[in-house]
């Protein structure tokens, strides 16, 4: 059985920080002469004559104007977008804002990853959560700066991260709701101020990195319509559900950056709509940031497949920078804001605003430090060792305990020692599903049957994927390795593995200018040749010329001698082939016979969108047999055991942004339906039927009507996307190690009844506030392993309108195991004279028990919580009873001792 356990992490880090020689170079700053001995430091090392922009004496806005003012409006024009060129003649390096860092730093080659955001939600830990986001800025920060001493700046290099995504999950179907914190605003705002602080860091004179609160408004679904999408909500929805987050994002966290949606908002597209831009976030919420486009948005405008509102690029570009969008990212399409010289001359715009767009760009590079020596920003020396360290990979870890959700429990959990275990299901050995997207490289992933082999001991665990996902999306591909692979040395004795070879490459011109594109070709003899014992390469230094992130190719060639008879299918980038023939498809192999395999790659960085593909990925070339009868095969593994674990669910390759996945149940990127996938449910179901012990883990990052299951099974774990210490987080759940204290962030419906079309953004019937039907599992609901008792909360009678009200409650672990409980705080407010949410989350907090021990917890919700939205989208204080509960979730799902209740006059 295969482990992740032996990834030489020193090994890695050696490589990570090798360093490179830089030339020294001449850099002229406003008419003066300047030497640095690095070209991406912007920053000169000696000074005949400081331009006042590089005056770290003088106040930042001085600064910037000095610098924005030296320059020509087309140098204007080219920093407003995402990949800003260098202005040579200035001294300004050049800069692409483009980076991620959702739950880790993503696309940037190997980093810690995290739960996805929608797992990191369950944890319902806000201090948590900000430790983890400390984490992920320090990896960011040293990140930055190696690329820095490197010479490079292409997209995920710099400090300006993408991230959080803090719409609302309003409706399961959505396939990027795993990217935020769940369905409710206060949830999500206060995770939210939480990952931002964390990014953002707390220096009082530099940002550790620039956070972005995205997608600003009103954004969640459909994926296929989002560039064309209006959609039409009310004043009270908009300012009750889909705003707050976003007010608290800017007004408690001070958030850097926000990216405006795709969609139109009330027929304007939201990056050019003054009520977003300029009425709310900039004289409401006083925001003083920069906001970029959503990738391709300003486009929208005037594709006729899209929002089509014009037919001028040139009128888009001078429309959205009035509104206030400061920074186009323009991807394929390239930049919009390319034509706002062109609407400075037609008169459609102000050379005035471009300067104003530019300056709060700039700001927020000056912010970073990025104009001042690296010795005074405190961030440059983290050490790039920072990245996938113990501490972090042990904090990743401890998150992926704290995010898994008990859904049911019969008395099964948590397992007794010495069981035998089969892990059945497409998820059991599925790296996709530790991951997320948004993604970075894995330090040391660890699947669920790895997690259970490392606890139990190979002997003791056996997994078999029993079906595929769905249709042929499969879960169990295997990475072709040194049992299959085989090469001949010198004397033509067969060795295992696979012989690649590294060569050089030179770029070509472009070939059409329709469809732009640089391809490159391997050129002159192989530099360099060693052997792979497994089809996988994670390298981001050339190993032609040792560079970080030059481009080279690779060329594979092996036997490939199969153990099993059957058709296969492959999946991995490059020309691959197969007895000269080119693999497109499945293809028939035959046990031990051997085929000539090949397969070349270029590793090649693109101009266009100025990214580096060794740093977004690692190459790998996996197959998977499609005969086996993958149903038989788990049946007979099922068997011998004691317990069977079921790692079941979806993964981020069938839901996500924008995806061509058009299946049963899958809308290109979103959900249809919310029922397991038929071949996994009669999975379930043939193994329900062996009689023995079962534990379902459901992998997937929306909710899922597990109906049958609730019914028959002995265990449920809801895992969503849990980060690379998956395996391990699990073994340690469900073997008592840990006592399970997620709690639901979204609701978990029985079906999809009662709820309104995807593209209806009206509120009713939407999430836990609004839905009136029967609901499977309760937003804030999660079980454990001990018994909690609230008690005696305190309340006052009476509190005046617009004072904060503070509560306590007595909490008690009553049960048997140390564990972590998530008290929670609901207020209804009866006396509203307009319709107000069901019951409202006012408050929350994780509190760690030791066995037996009794605590108080003390509950203030703030008096700008105290209000209910009108009609109009106005805040008014709240008068009357307001009926408070506090305890184990919502008032109409836990009780007894798990809940307790106070009314409250607020007069």
């Amino acid at each position: 059985m295969k482990s992740h356990f032996t990834l030489n992490f020193t090994v890695n880090a050696v490589k990570r920080s090798a360093a490179f020689a830089v030339l020294p170079f001449t850099l002229i700053v406003a008419g003066c002469t300047q030497t640095s001995e690095n070209t991406s430091q912007g920053t000169p090392a000696t000074v005949e004559q400081k331009a006042d922009y590089l005056n770290t004496s003088l106040p930042l806005p001085q600064r910037v104007e000095a610098l924005v003012g030296s320059m020509t409006l087309e140098e204007k024009v080219a920093q407003m977008y995402n990949d800003a060129p260098a202005i040579a003649r200035l001294g300004v390096p050049a800069y692409d804002y483009w980076n991620e860092a959702l739950h880790g730093v993503a696309r940037a080659g190997e980093a810690t990853v995290f739960p996805q955001a929608i797992g990191m939600a369950a944890m319902w830990d806000k201090a948590f959560l900000n430790e983890i986001a400390t984490a992920i800025s320090d990896e960011g920060r040293a990140k930055h700066h190696e690329f820095k001493r490197q010479g490079i700046s292409h997209r995920y290099a710099g400090l300006t991260y993408w991230s959080p995504n803090i719409n609302i999950f309003r409706d399961p179907r959505w396939g990027r709701g795993q990217e935020t914190y769940g369905e409710d605003p206060f949830l999500t705002g206060e995770l939210g101020v939480s990952f931002i602080q964390g990014l953002q860091g707390n220096d009082d004179t530099y940002l550790k990195t620039a956070a972005t609160a995205k997608h600003f408004a009103v954004h969640n679904g459909p994926e296929i319509t989002r560039h064309s999408d209006n959609y039409v909500v009310s004043n009270k929805d908009l300012y009750e559900t889909y705003l707050p987050a976003f007010e608290k994002a800017v007004v408690e966290a001070d958030v850097e950056a926000v990216m405006c949606a795709y969609n139109r908002v009330n027929g304007q597209p939201a990056c050019g709509s003054d009520m977003l831009l300029k009425e709310i976030l900039r004289e409401q919420y006083h925001f003083d940031g920069h906001v970029m486009s959503d990738c391709g948005a300003i486009a929208d405008f005037y594709d006729p497949k899209a929002h089509d509102v014009t037919r001028s690029p040139a009128v888009a570009a001078a429309w959205a920078v009035s509104s206030g969008t400061d920074l186009n990212c323009g991807t394929g399409r390239l930049s919009s804001f390319a034509n706002l010289s062109f609407a400075v001359q037609k008169g459609f715009i102000d050379e005035a605003l471009i300067d104003q767009a530019v300056e709060r760009l700039f700001m927020t590079r000056f912010k970073l430090g990025m104009f001042d020596p690296d010795s005074s920003v405190p961030f440059s020396s983290i050490s790039l060792n920072t990245v996938g360290s113990e501490a972090h990979l042990a904090l990743t870890q401890k998150a992926s305990e704290k995010s898994l959700v008990l859904l049911k429990n019969n008395g099964v959990l948590p397992l007794k020692a010495g069981v035998k275990v089969a892990v059945i299901g497409p998820n059991g050995d599925n790296v996709d599903v530790l991951l997320g997207n948004y993604n970075g490289l894995p330090i040391n992933p660890v699947t669920v049957v790895d997690g259970l082999s490392h606890y139990l001991g190979d002997e003791n665990v056996e997994y078999a994927p029993g079906s595929a996902l769905i249709a042929d999306i499969y879960g169990h591909w295997q990475t072709l390795d040194k049992q299959v692979l085989f090469h001949r040395d010198s004397e033509g004795n067969q060795i295992p593995g696979a012989k690649v070879e590294y060569y050089a490459v030179e770029r070509e011109k472009m070939s059409d200018y329709r469809q732009p594109h640089f391809p490159s070709k391997r050129i002159g003899q192989a530099v360099l040749q060693e052997t792979l014992e497994s089809l996988t390469v994670r390298q981001m230094y050339s190993p032609v010329s040792g560079k970080l992130l030059e481009d080279y190719s690779m060329v594979v060639s092996a036997e490939l001698i199969p153990v099993q008879s059957g058709e296969y299918l492959f999946d991995g980038k490059g020309h691959i082939t197969i007895d000269g023939q080119a693999v497109t498809g499945a293809i028939s192999l035959l046990a031990g016979q051997s085929y000539a395999l090949e397969i070349e790659y270029i590793f090649a960085t693109d101009p266009v969108t100025n990214t580096a593909d060794n740093l977004l990925r690692e190459w790998q070339l996996r197959w998977v047999n499609q005969t086996t009868d993958l149903l038989s095969e788990a049946k007979k593994v099922a068997e011998k055991a004691d317990v069977i674990v079921m790692a079941v669910g979806i993964s981020p390759r069938i839901e996500g942004e924008e995806m061509p996945v058009k299946l049963d149940g899958f809308d290109y990127g979103d959900r249809s339906s919310i029922s397991l996938p038929a071949e996994q449910q009669a999975l379930i179901q043939v193994m329900h039927e062996l009689g023995k012990p079962m534990v379902v883990v459901n992998f997937s990052g929306s909710a899922m009507a597990l109906n049958w299951e609730n019914e028959h099974v002995d265990a449920i774990i809801q895992a969503f996307y849990p980060g690379e210490a998956t395996g391990t987080a699990l073994a340690n759940v469900l073997w008592g190690e840990v006592s399970p204290s997620g709690r639901l962030p979204v609701t978990f419906y029985r079906d999809l009844s009662g709820f309104a079309a995807f593209d209806d953004y009206a509120m009713t019937n939407r999430t836990y506030r609004y839905f009136d039907g029967e609901v499977l599992y309760p937003f804030g609901y999660g079980l454990g392993y001990s018994q909690m008792q609230y008690s005696g909360l305190a309340a006052p009678a009476q509190v005046a309108s617009g004072s904060d009200l503070t509560v306590s409650v007595t909490l008690k672990n009553s049960g048997k195991y140390d564990a972590d409980q998530v008290t929670q705080l609901y207020v209804r407010m009866p006396d509203a004279p307009v319709k107000t949410p069901n019951v409202s989350l006012k408050g929350f907090t994780r509190t760690a028990l030791s066995q037996g021990q009794e605590t108080t917890i003390t509950l203030n919700v703030p008096a700008e919580e105290l209000v209910y939205i009108d009609n109009d989208g106005n805040k008014v204080p709240y008068t009357g009873k307001l009926e408070v509960y506090v305890g184990d979730g919502q008032p109409d799902y836990v009780s007894g001792s798990q809940i307790t209740h106070a009314s409250v006059t607020l007069q």
